[in-house]
């Protein structure tokens, strides 16, 4: 990272839960294009996906100069254990004038986790244009926090598992519009440097919350509609991850995460995410796809 994770410019220390986070996320440099990410304490079994997916990242954007993230692709490829640490290994496979891409693997005694796979690229002009952002999506200031989620408890309903016991980011759920499965603002318990990567990084922490529950409250209120019975998934997990990053962000101020599911089939989920600013602007895509086993 190009800033303190520890300093906030002109606003001294960050503390509590977000200081947790940017601790874990200032990885240990332990040779060169390989680092160390600790986990805080958890009750959790597995390590939280959207942590390695932001230290991951962290680790690939060290090696990279006056080039900002534009797309990341990942797949989960074990669960981590939430006990040892996970070594990042970074190999710089290209560097032009323009982009720049790193590939990073996440191992655990031996094992690889994780897979990812960022391009980073120089500002640029281009032809700008977006979706619209949501109509009528209600101001955040109007709703109450996601109960649970401040405490870092496991909200009802949820089945992605959260890292408790403490939480970094502040959540509240807005009622579905333009024709979203669910709406959720977010922003950090407090503000951050003005470091476009370390941005980046804590919105990919933060993409991996709540997305996969969506084929799921889909499908249930379908088959609710339908008339048809439903029995909550017997196995949930992510697979595979991506994010493109189409403008800049700021983390620690709302943004609005629309969140919808095209298909559910085959043991599986896809999800796809929407980021925008309290401008309206676009910010960041999300695909993600799970494994969502009924029971037998």
């Amino acid at each position: 990272m190009a800033t303190d994770l520890g300093e906030v410019s002109g606003l001294g220390e960050v503390s509590g839960p977000l200081a947790v986070l940017l601790d874990t996320l200032d990885l240990e440099a332990i040779d060169r294009n390989l680092y160390r990410g600790k986990t805080p304490p958890t009750r959790l079994q597995r390590i939280f996906g959207g942590q390695v997916a932001a230290q991951a990242l962290v680790a690939a954007g060290r090696s990279v100069v006056g080039k900002t993230v534009h797309s990341l692709h990942a797949y989960f490829l074990r669960a981590g254990d939430p006990a040892a640490s996970v070594v990042y290994e970074v190999d710089p496979i290209r560097d032009g004038r323009s982009y720049s891409t790193r590939r990073v693997v996440g191992l655990q005694d031996g094992r690889a986790i994780f897979n990812l796979q960022a391009s980073f690229k120089v500002p640029e002009p281009g032809y700008d244009r977006q979706v619209p952002f949501p109509e009528g999506a209600a101001d955040p200031e109007t709703l109450p926090s996601w109960p649970g989620f401040a405490s870092g408890a496991q909200a009802d309903g949820e089945p992605e598992a959260l890292p408790p016991p403490s939480f970094p980011l502040e959540l509240r759920v807005a009622p579905k519009t333009g024709g979203y499965d669910r709406l959720i603002w977010w922003r950090t318990l407090g503000a951050l440097a003005e470091d476009p990567t370390l941005h980046a990084c804590v919105a990919a922490y933060a993409s991996d919350l709540t997305l996969l529950s969506v084929p799921i409250e889909t499908f249930a209120a379908e088959a609710a509609a339908a008339g048809r019975d439903f029995r909550p998934p017997a196995f949930v997990a992510s697979l595979d991850h991506a994010m493109w990053f189409h403008r800049p962000l700021r983390v620690d101020r709302w943004m609005l995460y629309a969140q919808s599911s095209p298909s559910s089939g085959d043991g599986r989920g896809l999800c796809l995410g929407q980021m925008f600013g309290v401008d309206r602007s676009l910010a960041i895509t999300v695909v993600q796809e799970g494994a969502i086993r009924p029971p037998r």
